[in-house]
């Protein structure tokens, strides 16, 4: 076949495939007119290397989220003795920040999916240092609940599009290992902020924390200003194309050249009030629906066990201090941290396995996930899901009648020791629980990933700040042990979900997500004869 003046064709996707650097399937992006090429360009030109510290540079922006929320506990009695309120009234502005933690990324995600990562980034953390600046000077309890609000819009955005991010440098095959890493570096905010919040209350007061949380903000505005390269496919492509004005760093990470027609002119999505209400129509979804559910009642539960700790202690025990008291949520923290990073890399680990078996039964070397429509999701993902709520829930009943055993020589912290011990399993497995959750969805949606977290994030914070707003008057109406037996009942309620979702749902919205035809092989199959088309397709021989 003659191969002068040839016309080249190239698609506009990259397969995801088995091999992170690129794949060596052919497909309708490597055809030459009469010809099959054999390689085809990487998800994303970023090395191993580089990927990381994106994952770590927005996992640390990410924290903010965590951080705010928790370094604010050990305070909570201070703030309500200064500004003339009870603590039940502190109490709401928790429930305010989380109705608005669940709000805001399904707004900022959208944007970042629309206009970029990188100025979303930069602008949510303009907004949260300004709420900090205006919570330090604080005076009145309606200034601290507005506040409060605004500080959670600009601080809870930042871990959907740092999701977001991720879903756009990785293939599904080394997701779970960026994702354990960014919900890790999270949670070292879950685990050090009330230490901060305690040790920054007894020494300076409370508005020290915001000034700390203010600071915090502009180191990190400043790192991704200097080095985070704009990620969003529609406008990097696959790291390929060069980046102007706001979307390019001081600091490029690498040098991008732009191959001639291998990607597409960046243009960006029309940013309406339908794609920003469109990831909320996955609720509505069968199997999202449940796994959205039950994520939601673990994480209201969790957030029940870490928003009532301080005033449980201050009661069992009445000598700590505030700092003590923030050593106190060391294990919760501790927890979240290690269930992140370990729940990551076991799901490596079985994806890769069940990816094996995969390819194994159907001849295959390696397999394009990204546009694979029967492979079994619900099998590399949630297999680990069912050890971890039984976990969960046990550590649950036995976590109230743990505070039973401090009736007796309650000034001694060896009493301690079973309730701390327990909110770590709590911590750890339901952390575990949101990071399976979280892969689950993004492999769902790998395109709108932004969206999708935004969509999880707001199914639980809603439910989480209703569970807060209830777990006090729970406690003084029945008693901690009976409040906490309650709610174990709760978690045995909604259990089977977890038993559903492996069973009959079978990760549908996974595979009718990846269904539909090729948006390239109309094209392809118009220019190409028909014997090229059948051996690209792999039908007949070989060209």
């Amino acid at each position: 076949m003659a191969t002068s003046n040839k016309t080249q064709i190239w698609a506009t996707s990259t397969p995801c495939t088995s091999d992170s650097e690129g794949s060596k399937l052919p497909g309708p992006q490597d055809v030459e007119l009469g010809q099959v090429r054999h390689e085809t360009p990487p998800y994303h030109v970023f090395s191993k290397r580089q990927k990381w510290f994106i994952v770590c540079l927005v996992s640390l922006a990410g924290s903010f989220s965590p951080l705010s929320s928790n370094i604010y506990f050990p305070a909570i009695d201070s703030i309500s003795s200064e500004l003339g309120v009870s603590q039940s009234d502190v109490a709401l502005t928790i429930m305010v920040f989380m109705i608005v933690q669940g709000i805001a990324p399904s707004i900022f995600g959208a944007i970042s999916d629309a206009k970029g990562r990188r100025i979303t980034f930069i602008t949510v953390l303009v907004i949260y240092m300004g709420a900090n600046i205006g919570l330090a000077f604080t005076s009145s309890f309606p200034m601290l609940m507005a506040l409060r609000g605004v500080q959670a819009a600009g601080s809870s955005a930042t871990i959907s599009i740092s999701v977001g991010v991720i879903s756009d440098i990785s293939c599904a095959n080394e997701r779970g290992g960026f994702m354990g890493t960014n919900a890790g570096m999270r949670m070292v905010g879950q685990a050090i902020g009330p230490v901060l919040g305690g040790l920054l209350n007894s020494a300076w007061g409370f508005r020290s924390i915001f000034w700390f949380l203010f600071s915090f903000g502009v180191v990190a505005s400043l790192l991704l200003v200097i080095f985070l390269p704009e990620t969003q496919r529609e406008i990097a492509g696959n790291g390929s194309n060069p980046l102007s004005g706001l979307h390019k760093p001081i600091v490029a990470l690498t040098k991008t050249a732009k191959v001639p027609g291998a990607v597409p002119t960046p243009k960006t999505r029309p940013l309406n009030l339908k794609n920003v209400l469109k990831p909320l129509t996955h609720v509505f979804k069968k199997d999202i629906f449940i796994l959205l559910s039950w994520g939601a009642v673990v994480y209201t539960l969790w957030s029940m066990v870490t928003s009532s700790t301080a005033t449980v202690l201050l009661k069992a025990f009445p000598r700590l201090t505030q700092w003590q008291i923030g050593l106190c949520f060391l294990p919760n923290g501790i927890g979240c941290v290690l269930g992140s990073i370990s729940t990551g890399r076991l799901l490596d680990k079985t994806f890769k396995r069940v990816e094996a078996e995969y390819c194994k039964q159907r001849g295959m070397d390696s397999i394009d996930i990204k546009n694979t429509t029967d492979f079994p999701f619900e099998r590399a993902r949630l297999p680990l899901m069912p050890y971890f709520s039984f976990v969960f829930i046990v550590a649950l009943a036995l976590y109230g009648p743990s505070y039973d055993l401090n009736d007796l020589r309650r000034e001694y912290a060896p009493n301690l020791i079973a309730s701390l011990g327990l909110q770590f399993i709590i911590a750890f497995t339901a952390t575990a629980i949101f990071n399976i959750n979280s892969t689950m969805l993004i492999d769902s949606f790998p395109d709108g990933a932004a969206g999708a977290t935004a969509t999880n994030n707001l199914c639980r914070c809603l439910l989480g700040a209703a569970g807060v707003s209830v777990i006090q008057p729970l406690m003084d109406a029945v008693g901690v042990r009976n409040a906490w037996f309650i709610l174990t009942g709760v978690a045995v309620f909604f259990s089977p979900l977890v038993w559903i979702q492996w069973k009959l749902v079978m990760a549908q919205s996974v595979r009718a997500s990846r269904t539909g035809p090729d948006p390239t092989a109309s094209y392809v199959a118009l220019l190409l004869r028909r014997d090229d088309y059948a051996a690209l397709t792999g039908n007949t021989r070989q060209v």
